[in-house]
C-alpha cells in the first residue's frame, strides 16, 4: 500500500534525555535506558549514546579515553603514540554484551592515563588542554583510531542501534553516575556510523542534540583557527567544541554560553536594562560566529552540573522536571514520567532560556 504524506509519523528528529541529583546520588544506567522506551520512534536505529558522570570513583584522578580502532593494527600504533606521551594506568576492553540488535562493532577499548610532567612542562600547557590536543591528533592524523571519550570520572558510551539497545550492549545498567545523558539519533543528511552517534565528547563537556545548524559551517571555520578539527561527518561535533572553547578557554559560564549560541535578538537586547544589555551586546559582538541558527535543543553536561537550551525560536521540543533533589530533561513529557511518575513540577522552557542544574559543591 503507497503511503502518502501525513500517513505516516515523521519525527521532528532525535530523542534527548537526562536526569542529575543535585544531591549527588549516584544512579544506575537503568533510568536512562528505560526513559528512550517510549521515544522509540524519534530514532531510526542510526546512533545511539549516554554520557555517565562519576562512573569511575577509583580512577577519578586520572583521564579516560574510550577509544574505537577498527583492528589491531591501529590499537598497536595508537598505543605507541599514547606511551610516547602519557602514563597508562590501566587498559582494557570496555565490556559489552553480545546481543543481535549490535553488529559490526570495532574494538573499544578505554585507557585511564595521565599526562607526562615531562611533557607538560616542555609544551608549557595544562594537563586538560594537552589531553584536548591529544584528541584532536589521534583523531585527525591516527586512521582507524577515535577518542569518543576523555574526561575524568565519567564516559561516553556510543554505537550504531536504537538506544535502549546500545544501553544494553554496554551493560549500562553495571554503572552508576550523579548524572546521566542520552540520545537516541535520526540522521538526515549525515551518515549512521559509530562515531556519528551521541554524545559527542571533549575532556568532560560532552552534547546530545536534536536539530539542525544550518550555521555549521561559519561556526566550523571559526572553531577551526583555535586548534579544533571537525572530522566526525556530523554538524553536532562543532557544538561540543564551541562549548570547550567558551568555558574552558574563554572562561565563560554556562550562562554566558548560552546568550552567545542562542544570543537574544537585538531589539530583545536592547529592551533590557543598561547593564545586562552591555553584557548581552557584547558577547554578540565579540563571538558573533558562534551564534547557532537553526531549529535545536541540546543538554551540555559538565562535571558537576548540566545545561539543556532550545534555539531562540523554540523549534525543537524540550521538556523539564523535578522530584527532591533530581531534576530529569528529555523531548517529550513521556520520557521524564517514566523516570519519575509523579513530578513536582514539570515545564517547557522558552526558546533561549537556558535551564543550568549544578550538584552541590564536594557531593561529586
Amino acid at each position: 500500500m503507497k503511503l502518502y504524506e501525513g500517513q505516516i509519523r515523521i519525527p521532528s528528529g532525535c530523542a534527548i534525555s537526562a536526569v542529575i541529583s543535585t544531591g549527588g546520588e549516584r544512579m544506575t544506567g537503568k533510568t536512562i535506558i528505560e526513559s528512550m522506551k517510549p521515544m522509540h520512534d524519534r530514532s531510526n536505529g542510526l546512533g545511539g549514546g549516554f554520557a555517565g558522570y562519576g562512573i569511575y570513583p577509583e580512577y577519578q584522578d586520572f583521564f579516560a579515553l574510550h577509544i574505537f580502532f577498527t583492528d589491531e593494527e591501529s590499537r598497536v600504533r595508537c598505543e605507541s603514540y599514547l606511551r610516547s606521551t602519557l602514563e597508562i594506568v590501566r587498559s582494557e576492553t570496555i565490556p559489552t554484551r553480545t546481543i543481535p540488535e549490535i553488529v559490526d562493532e570495532p574494538l573499544i577499548w578505554r585507557y585511564f592515563v595521565t599526562p607526562l610532567r615531562s611533557v607538560l612542562s616542555s609544551m608549557q600547557v595544562d594537563e586538560r588542554e594537552f589531553i584536548a590536543r591529544v584528541v584532536m591528533k589521534i583523531n585527525t592524523d591516527l586512521s582507524g583510531s577515535y577518542v569518543f571519550s576523555s574526561g575524568k570520572n565519567m564516559g561516553v558510551f556510543k554505537a550504531v542501534g536504537y538506544p535502549e539497545d546500545v544501553g544494553r550492549f554496554y551493560r549500562l545498567e553495571e554503572y552508576e553516575a550523579y548524572c546521566w545523558t542520552a540520545h537516541g539519533r535520526y540522521p538526515t543528511n549525515t551518515p549512521g556510523w559509530w562515531g556519528g552517534a551521541h554524545p559527542f565528547a571533549l575532556l568532560d563537556y560532552t552534547i546530545v542534540h536534536n536539530g539542525e545548524i544550518s550555521s555549521y559551517d561559519a561556526n566550523r571555520r571559526y572553531i577551526e583557527m583555535f586548534g579544533y578539527k571537525c572530522t566526525l561527518q556530523t554538524d553536532t561535533e562543532v557544538i561540543a567544541y564551541i562549548a570547550d572553547f567558551l568555558l574552558r578557554k574563554q572562561g565563560l559560564r554556562p550562562e554566558e554560553l548560552a546568550n552567545v549560541i542562542a544570543a537574544p535578538f537585538w531589539d530583545t537586547i536592547d529592551r533590557k536594562a543598561p547593564e545586562e544589555r552591555e553584557r548581552l551586546s557584547y558577547l554578540r559582538t565579540v563571538f558573533p560566529s558562534l551564534l547557532i541558527t537553526g531549529p535545536f535543543s541540546i543538554i551540555l553536561g559538565f562535571e558537576g552540573g548540566l545545561m539543556a537550551l532550545n534555539d531562540r525560536l523554540k523549534l525543537r521540543s524540550m521538556v523539564v522536571g523535578e522530584k527532591g533533589d533530581r531534576v530529569y530533561i528529555a523531548s517529550e513529557e513521556a520520557a521524564i514520567r517514566v523516570m519519575e511518575p509523579e513530578p513536582d513540577r514539570i515545564w517547557a522552557p522558552a526558546g533561549g532560556e537556558p535551564v543550568i542544574v549544578r550538584v552541590k559543591e564536594g557531593m561529586y
